[in-house]
């Protein structure tokens, strides 16, 4: 029953995310933190795709946790992988997204899609992994909050990444992060609610 769950969790989380990130973000060329940030990145500079280069980038990390931190791999391998290939099987929807271009409304309706679809995946202990992974990991080593180390991340990789793009946009792209990180937050929290009661 539990490994139904996590998998429904998993295929909801990553089509909300990959609708976020394709219908919202792309078209207005927003920015999100974390591995997917990157991948946005190097989309918008090279026109690689999004979810292989979350995966990429996030190999190293899972190596790192595979050594060190067994259960945080296994918990987030599949997150990582199936988001990962939904973001990038939706890609076409960014087409649709441009016709409807209003980039003040995509920062936020993009943030809560991907903070929706972040936020149900954690319901049964189960990320994208990347950064978030290994935020977790530094903040069980050095005792410190693993939200603020995630929003250190975050901060960096948007704020970075808005002065490489030509058309970046970091007021908008912070609206994105931090309406994702209150998306997360609330669902996130609900289910722990639910789980206490």
């Amino acid at each position: 029953m539990i490994f139904l769950h996590k998998a429904i969790s998993i295929i909801i989380g990553s089509i909300l995310l990959a609708i976020g990130v394709n219908f919202f973000l792309v078209p207005s060329e927003l920015l999100d933190g974390g591995t997917i940030g990157i991948g946005l990145i190097s989309h918008y500079l090279t026109g690689a795709q999004v979810g292989l280069v979350v995966i990429l980038i996030s190999t190293p990390i899972f190596i790192f946790a595979w050594i060190y931190n067994r259960p945080f791999f296994y918990n987030s391998l599949h997150g990582m992988i199936f988001s990962s290939f939904m973001i990038d099987l939706f890609y076409p929807l960014h087409s649709i997204g441009e016709l409807f271009h209003a980039p003040f409304l995509y920062a936020v309706a993009g943030g809560i899609t991907v903070g929706c679809g972040i936020g149900i995946m954690l319901l049964c202990n189960t990320s994208v992994g990347g950064t978030d992974l290994l935020a977790l990991m530094l903040a069980r080593r050095t005792n410190v909050n693993p939200g603020y180390i995630i929003f250190g991340i975050d901060f960096f990789i948007v704020f970075t990444g808005s002065m490489i793009i030509p058309n970046g946009n970091v007021l908008l792209s912070c609206i994105t992060v931090i309406f994702v990180g209150i998306a997360t937050s609330l669902i996130s929290a609900k289910g722990l609610t639910y789980a206490i009661v």
